[in-house]
């Protein structure tokens, strides 16, 4: 597996990383042996958030305490990037320290604003980013990042020189426009750590993935939650997957069946106020296509993706959605989809 460097960062690891999102739900135990076989196996660079639960926590267990003898792993064999949703300082400040504790640390190598709704400069009135800037004068951080799922604020973010890393989603679907902010960003010396490498799910090949992401200066960071996942993913390590034209003919079924207006299953628009769990009833019609269907017809399943007719329109799932879908739109044609399955006039 060969190393890349984010950015100006100088930070340097195999491009293969761990996204530790998906550990919060599984046990602690479970999680830290995943975490610990994870760094055994090779990756050095580990992703959270304060958003995700007690991910932080777990990485605690797993890594912590880094105080030179009972640490499981030295801190300088590790990069740690975690996050903050906060709007304000004093939030940003709390968070950070939050995390701090979490994590059994006394810095973070990369400190992220979270999912951004604008790119935040010096002197904006929010006091955001000088924030930062005194955290990592006090030794905090070590590197300012950012993250973002709308492609017009990231394109903002990576021209702007105040970001040393820029976290967006990017796979074997993204657009033209997403793969020329890939460019955007190596000229600019970010680094471009690439989220949602399997589309929230979507995906199902593991190499066409990886055969994707190695072709661009990117570090992915998989989701992970079971060790089986974590395995498959180490197996890259000695012998990283070509992109040929086996691979080049998945990607292409793939992007036939997937691209357009489609549904990453990440949860920000959530809570519905009717309780729909719009993050999987808005992708049934692919997932049910792509998984075995048996596991999305059970009478759970029937129960909730019935509750879209409960839908009142609200609004709220639309203003919170960062890929700005029409989400009551795409909700109503995955139920006719869904009573079209179970009355058998389409087959799966």
């Amino acid at each position: 597996m060969k190393t890349i460097t984010l950015g100006s960062t100088g930070i340097t690891v195999p491009q293969n990383a761990f996204g530790a999102l998906p550990v919060q739900r599984v046990g602690v135990s479970d999680a830290v042996e995943i975490l610990r076989r994870a760094y055994d196996g090779g990756m050095t660079f580990f992703d959270t958030a304060r958003a995700y639960s007690d991910s932080e926590i777990k990485m605690g267990e797993a890594f912590g305490p880094f105080d030179g003898n009972s640490s499981w792993c030295p801190r300088d064999k590790i990069f740690i990037a975690t996050k903050s949703t906060a709007t304000t300082p004093e939030k940003l400040k709390e968070d950070l320290e939050t995390s701090l504790r979490n994590l059994k640390t006394d810095y973070v190598d990369i400190y992220q604003l979270h999912c951004v709704k604008q790119c935040y400069r010096p002197g904006d009135g929010t006091g955001l980013y000088e924030t930062l800037l005194e955290a990592k004068a006090q030794g905090e951080i070590k590197h300012i990042g950012i993250t973002a799922h709308k492609i017009g604020i990231a394109e903002e973010i990576a021209e702007s020189g105040l970001y040393e890393t820029l976290q967006f989603p990017f796979s074997y679907l993204s657009t033209e426009r997403d793969i020329a902010l890939v460019e955007k960003c190596r000229k600019n010396n970010i680094g471009f750590i690439a989220m949602k490498g399997l589309s929230g799910g979507l995906l199902t090949n593991a190499r066409a993935c990886m055969a994707f992401m190695l072709q661009y200066p990117v570090l992915p960071i998989w989701g992970i939650q079971r060790m089986s996942e974590l395995e498959q993913w180490l197996e890259f390590m000695d012998e990283p997957p070509q992109m040929d034209e086996e691979i080049k003919a998945v990607i292409q079924k793939d992007r036939d069946e997937l691209l357009g207006e489609f549904c990453r299953g990440c949860g920000y628009c959530m809570p519905c106020a009717v309780e729909i769990t719009i993050n999987q009833c808005a992708r049934m019609s692919q997932m049910i296509r792509r998984a075995p269907s048996k596991d999305w017809l059970t009478p759970h399943w029937q129960e909730e993706m019935l509750k879209i007719e409960c839908c009142i329109e609200c609004g709220a799932c639309l203003k919170k959605c960062p890929y700005e879908l029409n989400i009551p739109v795409l909700l109503k044609k995955n139920l006719a989809d869904y009573k079209d399955i179970l009355s058998g006039k389409v087959k799966v």
